[in-house]
């Protein structure tokens, strides 16, 4: 059994280093780890840590965009890259926690279900710093009930999980953060179950090398809307 860790980056140079190593520690037994990392066009020395990673892991694969296309045409590279039978997300900044993983895979190992989303919004919902978004990412999962008839808390979450099987039945296109609501409309059209785990979250802030802005909020209502009405 393997987990392939998709991880799109764009100017992660101080945080990347220290991500991976998390990632690497952590213990999933029997589990093997491949790690696919995406360089989205970095400008600063990203590359360069990248470079340096994979001689420390030999179970990294490392690809580059040419110019920057997104967040979502990253995780797509990654998706096609991928050798792994279970796949997971993963951001190259410090907001989230591998040690979630071993809570994530339960429910697939486990045939409970095929899809696994991890929710900042279930339980003590500590880690939003900035207002704007927790309230943005509640308006979104709110949107994704209503439409989709499906209880989600956290459609904007970084951590999906998924098998092989769920990746390769669906056509995705999206490329910037138009990703999540795609990828979470076309799971749920194609009539997977998702379950949600509580998962530990620290939100940086802009300063800190946060991207994703209220625009980026109205765009991904619109792409919920779309997607619930085409493919």
């Amino acid at each position: 059994m393997k987990l392939s860790i998709i991880i799109p980056v764009y100017n992660e140079e101080k945080t990347l280093e220290e991500i991976i190593d998390k990632v690497q520690n952590v213990n999933l037994k029997e589990i093997e780890k491949e790690l696919i990392i995406v360089n989205d066009k970095s400008t600063d020395n990203t590359n360069e840590k990248i470079k340096l990673l994979t001689k420390k892991y030999s179970n990294i694969k490392s690809f580059s965009h040419n110019i920057n296309q997104g967040k979502g045409a990253a995780i797509r590279t990654g998706l096609k890259n991928f050798t792994g039978d279970i796949i997971v997300i993963q951001d190259g900044d410090l907001e989230y926690n591998p040690e979630d993983f071993k809570r994530l895979i339960q429910p697939i190992l486990n045939k409970k279900t095929k899809v696994v989303y991890g929710s900042r919004l279930l339980g003590e919902e500590k880690g939003f710093s900035i207002f704007s978004h927790y309230l943005g990412n509640r308006i979104l999962s709110i949107a994704t009930t209503l439409l989709y008839f499906r209880r989600i808390t956290d459609m904007e979450t970084c951590y999906k999980m998924f098998t092989k099987d769920v990746i390769n039945s669906l056509k995705l296109k999206a490329k910037r953060f138009d990703f999540e609501p795609e990828i979470t409309a076309k799971i749920i059209k194609k009539g997977y179950k998702i379950i949600e785990i509580p998962i530990v979250y620290n939100c940086r802030s802009f300063k800190e090398g946060k991207k994703i802005t209220w625009v980026d909020g109205l765009k991904a209502l619109f792409y919920l809307l779309k997607y619930r009405f085409t493919n």
